[in-house]
């Protein structure tokens, strides 16, 4: 096709600027316009949204969890300190440290709550950086066996703060006088932590690694060994590495399999949502079709006169699909603006409506998260547009290849 002159310009610009009898074509034309703006915007924004969703997820948990834990086959590691070292060595790792999980219930108030104890040195809890910034009282530092860490959304639910007592009873009982009762010991809130999660702010309280052996009776020994990797996309090469190493006595369980359902799902959602969405920008560019069909038939006698004068095919085909790719272009840049403006924008637009509508739109309890997140990422967004675009021009090519096609001596005989 040969390039677009100044007279295609000329007579696609003055063809989209409809008069009064023409109105109802521009207005079908409109309609596409916009409903492709919306496709595209709304489709950048649900995949910013999706893609932020599942970054924020991957983050925190495998921030806080660890990216592989090595537990023993015959239950509790009692060599938690070799295993330990025998990692540590190993290329890629960053950090390797014992810890205790447990369950428990913590009552205080007179109110009780489950909850999950992990025990850890306080060392290995501070050069993991896991609470950096994410304190609400307290330190970190120098916690002794009778402190805990809580998260901010359980020490609300128990009315706690730094300072205060909770009581944590064990799911094993001890035998006394009085027979079978719960283990239960006292502590004090040394600090606090949000880290934005609401499932890991309102369940988890770490303490001491040597005080969790004690509360658990698990004297020398570890629940397991968890280890950080410079690069947590790459399990495969080191769990084979580390398996060599550690012998068939144990086994690793890394963090894709333990939040394998999540991730499935985030992954299944976002591209089911992505060819939903997909489906208005189609409907936008049959619009577009629609439309350039009834200008072709409305300007017949315009395209015979034209033709009369000396316009060869590829011309009268080149002005009625810059017509039509006019629209396309038009929209899908407008709901690219829109779409980004809103995708980098959504936690204030989020609080706006909430504000203005009194009605929750994003609970933390719900989707794990304290705010809604948001991440562009350039590849998809260029994506989209390019697909917007491409479906607009693949919509012009039947009509534009109808009006170049049309006999003008049969177009003046019945006009």
């Amino acid at each position: 096709m040969a390039a677009f002159g100044t007279f295609e310009r000329m007579m696609a610009t003055r063809y989209l600027r409809a008069r009064r009898q023409e109105g109802f074509i521009s207005v079908i034309a409109w309609f596409s316009l916009i409903g492709i703006a919306l496709g595209v915007a709304t489709l950048i924004i649900v995949m910013s949204v999706m893609n932020g969703f599942r970054h924020e997820l991957i983050t925190r948990i495998v921030g806080f969890n660890g990216h592989i834990t090595i537990y023993s086959n015959a239950g509790p590691v009692p060599d938690y300190d070799d295993v330990t070292r025998s990692v540590r060595g190993l290329a890629g790792v960053t950090s390797a440290a014992p810890i205790i999980d447990g369950q428990v219930m913590a009552t205080a108030n007179g109110i009780a709550a489950g909850a999950l104890v992990r025990g850890v040195r306080s060392a290995d809890l501070v050069s993991r950086r896991t609470f950096e910034g994410k304190l609400r009282g307290g330190k970190l530092d120098g916690f002794d066996d009778d402190e805990v860490i809580i998260g901010y959304r359980l020490s609300q639910k128990l009315r706690v703060g730094v300072g205060d007592k909770l009581t944590l009873v064990a799911p094993s009982f001890q035998a006394t006088a009085l027979g079978s009762l719960p283990r239960t010991r006292a502590y004090t809130v040394g600090a606090i932590f949000d880290v934005g999660m609401a499932e890991i702010d309102a369940a988890y309280v770490f303490m001491p690694l040597e005080a969790a052996q004690v509360f658990f009776r698990l004297p020398e020994a570890a629940s397991g060994v968890e280890v950080m990797l410079e690069d947590p996309t790459r399990i495969g090469e080191f769990r084979a590495v580390a398996q060599g190493r550690l012998g068939p006595n144990y086994r690793l369980f890394d963090w894709q399999q333990a939040n394998a359902s999540i991730m499935n799902a985030v992954k299944v959602e976002r591209n089911v949502m992505f060819l939903i969405l997909t489906l208005i920008i189609l409907v936008a560019a049959f619009n577009i079709i629609s439309s350039l069909i009834m200008l072709v038939k409305d300007k017949t006698r315009d395209i015979a006169i034209l033709r009369t004068m000396g316009a060869t095919p590829g011309a009268i085909m080149r002005v009625f699909f810059m017509s039509g790719a006019a629209v396309g272009v038009l929209g899908t840049l407008f709901g690219f603006g829109l779409g980004l403006s809103f995708a980098l924008n959504i936690e204030t637009i989020r609080r706006w409506i909430e504000k203005l509508s009194g009605a929750e739109l994003f609970s933390a309890e719900i989707y794990f998260l304290s705010q809604l997140p948001s991440r562009v990422e350039p590849p998809e967004v260029i994506a989209v547009v390019l697909m917007a675009i491409g479906l607009s021009f693949l919509a012009t090519l039947y009509p534009s290849w109808r009006a170049s096609r049309l006999d003008p001596v049969e177009a003046l005989r019945y006009e």
